[in-house]
C-alpha cells in the first residue's frame, strides 16, 4: 500500500488491460464508498467512479507513468467529479417533486439475503448512516467533500485542497465548519438495542391499527418525510406531529393491505422494508431519541430501491 492506504498493482500484473482490471477491483470499492457518502445515491456514486476510471483509461502511457499513486489519483478525480455533481445538484433539487432523501442501504449483514450486485460495491455499508447522510445534505459541496474525504476516509488535507483548488489552511477551516454544523444538527447517539426496541414497539402499534397506541410511540413533534421522486405517490411536504404522522401511516397500511413488512438492519439500526409480491415498494427508516421515534423517512422512489429487491 502507499501512504494514502491505496494498494499498488502486483508486479505479476503486466498487461495494460490486466493492470486496469486490477486497479478497478482494488480501488473501486473504496471509491464507490466515498462517492456514495458524498452524493447520497448508489447510481450517482457509480457514475462518478466510472467517469473517473474512464479518465484514467484515456491517459497516455507517459501520463500514467508520471502518476506515483493511481489510487490517490483516482480518489482525487472522483472527489472533483463529486464536487461538480454536488454543485449542480442544488439546482436539480429545486425541480425535484416532493422531498429528497438520500438512498437507504442495508447493512453488510443483510447482503447475503439481498442482491449482492450492486450493493457489494458500496463498500462497508455497515457504517453507512442515513441519518448522517441527511445531515451532510445541509453542508455546502466543499464542506461535504472535505468532511467525507478527510474525516471518513483519512485523505490528507493537502490532497483535499488539490480537489477543491484551495489552500490546505482554507481546507482545514472547511473541515472545522463541517464538523461544527454536523455537531449542531446531529442528535445524541442512541444505543442500537434501544433504537431497535422502539422500532419493534412501532411495528406492534402499527399492526394493531390502534391510533392512540401508535401515537404513544411517536414524539409529539415527530416529522415524517416521504420521497417518491415524482414516480410514485408520496407526501409532497413533511408530515408533522404525532397525530398527523400516525394517521398518515395507518392510512398507507389500509391502502396496501397486501404489503408485508420485513425488519432489516441498516447503519442506523433496524429499518422496515415493505414488500408486495416480493417487490420492495418502500423502506421506512427511523430516528429516535431513546424514548420515542422523532423522525420517519419513507423511501418510495423506485430509483432508490433497486438494491432492496
Amino acid at each position: 500500500m502507499d501512504r494514502g492506504g491505496h494498494r499498488q498493482p502486483q508486479d505479476a500484473v503486466s498487461s495494460p488491460d490486466d493492470r486496469d482490471r486490477w486497479l478497478w477491483e482494488a480501488e473501486g470499492p473504496v471509491l464507490r464508498a466515498a462517492a456514495f457518502r458524498m452524493l447520497g445515491t448508489v447510481a450517482d456514486a457509480e457514475d462518478a467512479v466510472q467517469d473517473a476510471f474512464l479518465r484514467w483509461v484515456r491517459l497516455s502511457d507517459a501520463e500514467r507513468t508520471a502518476i506515483a499513486s493511481p489510487g490517490a489519483w483516482l480518489m482525487r478525480v472522483t472527489g472533483r467529479i463529486c464536487l461538480d455533481v454536488l454543485g449542480s445538484a442544488r439546482a436539480r433539487r429545486e425541480q425535484y417533486v416532493g422531498e429528497w432523501l438520500p438512498e437507504p442501504v442495508p447493512s453488510t449483514s443483510s447482503i447475503a439475503r439481498l442482491s449482492a450486485d450492486p450493493l457489494e460495491r458500496v463498500a462497508e455499508a455497515e457504517g453507512v448512516s442515513q441519518a448522517l447522510l441527511v445531515v451532510l445534505e445541509t453542508l455546502t459541496p466543499a464542506e461535504r467533500v472535505t468532511f467525507v474525504l478527510h474525516e471518513v476516509f483519512a485523505v490528507p488535507f493537502t490532497e483535499v485542497a488539490r480537489i477543491l483548488d484551495r489552500s490546505p489552511a482554507a481546507t482545514r477551516q472547511l473541515a472545522v465548519s463541517a464538523r461544527r454544523h454536523i455537531g449542531e444538527r446531529s442528535r445524541a447517539a442512541v444505543p442500537r438495542e434501544r433504537h431497535d426496541a422502539l422500532v419493534a414497539a412501532f411495528v406492534d402499534a402499527a399492526a394493531s391499527g390502534d391510533l392512540e397506541r401508535l401515537i404513544v410511540v411517536l414524539d409529539p413533534a415527530v416529522v415524517l418525510r416521504s420521497d417518491g421522486g415524482g414516480l410514485v405517490s408520496a407526501a409532497l411536504r413533511p408530515v408533522r406531529g404525532a397525530d398527523h404522522v400516525a394517521r398518515f401511516l395507518l392510512g398507507i397500511a389500509r391502502k396496501q393491505p397486501d404489503a408485508r413488512y420485513e425488519a432489516v438492519p441498516t447503519g442506523d439500526g433496524i429499518a422496515l422494508v415493505a414488500r408486495v409480491a416480493e417487490e420492495a415498494i418502500a423502506v421506512l427508516s427511523f430516528v429516535t431519541d431513546g424514548e420515542r421515534i422523532t423522525d420517519v423517512w419513507v423511501m418510495r422512489n423506485p430509483a432508490k430501491l433497486g438494491q432492496w429487491q
